[in-house]
């Protein structure tokens, strides 16, 4: 059944596109014979107003064959229903693909507090996104995304790896971690413009569904992609709301501003249809109330080449553990691993076994859930420049740089956020450059992004592109280098490589008390807290 689909699909494939061809071909000819005969009715009107001009004395009326003019509009009003048909066969006017592959290897290193170390020499992934988009009319667009993000080897049930996916199947993160090969919707969403607003000239927007919320300014820099929205330096993770944006360059004065509003929720407290205990999708007094984060984003000056930026956003009821929870559980896992140890030692006592057993239980149902743990504020201005200067040279007209500056700020309830019932503030610095490489100047760039975050930075950057962690999260300093270098029209190679040096501990934690920032090297941190991380990543990248 499924080759007779594939063989049908294929032949309507084939057909179509075979259909459009002779559309196309049709029209052209169709165009060339109007465009003979218009030349040919233009050379007898010259001809005859020739004529009359050598005869003044005796005037002639010229005359013009209205029903062969007539017959040559109704052929162009033919061949313009022709074009348009041929355009709507050749997907002009249809839903439209283009594809993102990348085939990627990572080599991740990790240095503990302890000294010991822990690696994965070759990672190797697919990440495939298939874009789609559908313009219906001058005001109304949809846009969608589907992705693919998989491990060498992995399956949708694990069965071929050794990989759990764990937390990575968490809808903020579930199209940027490599786990299996499902495929999953990463955007899907409508646009709606008009060109004024109430009568007044200021260009508006509206959008809603899942939302291009990764991969925002200045990260799209290095990744060679147009910018999403917010701004990656305080939220990149997928979400499902709505925005509104305006542009206001008519009404303010200043050159290229505009301003979003932006919204979303990030969980969704609903009971389960067909639950035996509750009406389908009620909501559950015993789970975490929903996520939900409203903010803007503003624009106040850009022309084209320098820029400035502004995100605010305010997002509740964030999740996190609880200290309390986190306390209970390593004193149960200390507990199973000294009764495990001790059945190790002496396999043959029964009571060895049985209080092994009795630890692994209790392990197991001492094991923390998410709980809403409070509200957190982020905000973050960027100064970006494209081309430095005014035709100082070649070389720093087509160099990009940015300068980046963001905070956090906690609202705890009484479980406390990032191990802590004050409220903490946060700061981030992140600098970057990217520019022609001197090599190959005509087909490869390169870059220098450096991080710097303090010890209660949190950001929501769960769904940055890395496997190694987040840089943009890190409380200490972070540097990457990397060059990319295009092979052709849509391939491109990249090279990179990510060093991340750790002051505290829970850089990439959520925001409870496992976000507790303890200083690398404290006995609070443990031996096993990691000190220092690198990834360097080689990838092949077909984009068209």
């Amino acid at each position: 059944m499924k080759k007779s689909i594939i063989a049908m699909s294929v032949v309507a494939a084939i057909s179509t596109t075979t259909f459009a061809a002779d559309i196309n071909k049709e029209m052209y000819n169709q165009i060339q014979a109007l465009k003979a005969q218009i030349e040919a009715l233009e050379k007898k009107v010259t001809a005859q107003e020739a004529t009359q001009a050598k005869k003044v004395e005796q005037p002639v009326v010229a005359t013009v064959d209205e029903k062969r003019i007539e017959k040559i509009e109704k052929k162009l009003d033919t061949v313009s229903k022709t074009a348009t048909t041929a355009k709507t066969q050749s997907a002009n006017d249809n839903l439209k693909w283009d594809v993102d592959f990348r085939t990627q290897a990572d080599n991740i290193q990790y240095k503990l507090a302890d000294g010991t170390k822990e690696k994965n020499n070759a990672l190797l992934t697919n990440r495939l996104w298939l874009g789609a988009k559908y313009k219906a009319d001058d005001n109304s667009s949809f846009f969608g995304k589907l992705s693919y993000n998989k491990a060498f080897g992995d399956t949708a049930d694990h069965s071929q790896s050794n990989t759990n996916p764990g937390y990575a199947n968490f809808d903020w993160v579930t199209n940027e971690n490599a786990t299996d090969n499902t495929v999953k919707v990463k955007e899907a969403y409508w646009l709606y413009n008009k060109e004024k607003l109430f009568g007044a000239d200021v260009p508006w927007g509206a959008s809603v569904g899942r939302r291009p919320s990764t991969d925002g300014l200045p990260t799209n820099i290095k990744n060679d992609q147009k910018e999403n929205s917010p701004l990656s330096h305080v939220v990149d993770v997928e979400f499902d709301g709505f925005s509104i944006k305006f542009d206001t360059q008519a009404v303010t004065g200043l050159t290229g501003s505009w301003f979003k509003i932006c919204g979303g929720r990030g969980l969704t407290n609903a009971t389960p249809r067909f639950d035996m205990f509750s009406p389908a999708y009620s909501t559950d007094d015993d789970k975490n109330v929903d996520v939900d984060m409203l903010g803007f984003i503003a624009v106040p000056y850009d022309n084209g080449q320098y820029s400035v930026h502004f995100n605010y956003a305010k997002a509740w009821n964030l999740i996190g553990f609880d200290g309390q929870s986190l306390q209970n559980f390593g004193g149960a896992y200390q507990t199973y691993q000294s009764a495990y140890q001790t059945y190790l030692n002496d396999t043959t006592n029964t009571t060895n076994l049985s209080t092994a057993n009795n630890a692994a239980y209790a392990l197991q149902m001492a094991t923390p859930s998410f709980k809403d743990v409070g509200d957190i504020q982020f905000a973050t201005i960027l100064f970006k420049t494209e081309g430095i200067g005014n035709g100082i040279s070649d070389y720093l007209d087509n160099t990009k740089a940015f300068a980046s500056f963001a905070a956090s700020k906690t609202d705890p309830n009484e479980k406390g956020m990032l191990g802590s019932t004050d409220s903490e503030t946060g700061t981030s610095v992140w600098l970057g450059v990217n520019a022609p490489c001197p090599i190959l100047p005509d087909s490869a760039k390169i870059g220098f992004e450096w991080n710097k975050g303090s010890k209660y930075w949190r950001s929501m950057t769960y769904g940055e592109d890395t496997y190694a962690g987040s840089k943009i999260a890190t409380r200490g300093q972070a540097w990457e280098v990397y060059r990319t270098q295009k092979l052709t029209e849509a391939l491109s190679f990249g090279v990179s490589y990510v060093l991340m040096q750790y002051d505290y501990t829970g850089s990439n934690s959520f925001f409870g008390a496992d976000g507790r920032p303890y200083k690398i090297g404290s006995a609070e941190a443990g031996n096993k807290a990691v000190k220092e991380a690198q990834d360097v990543r080689a990838y092949m990248r077909y984009k068209f």
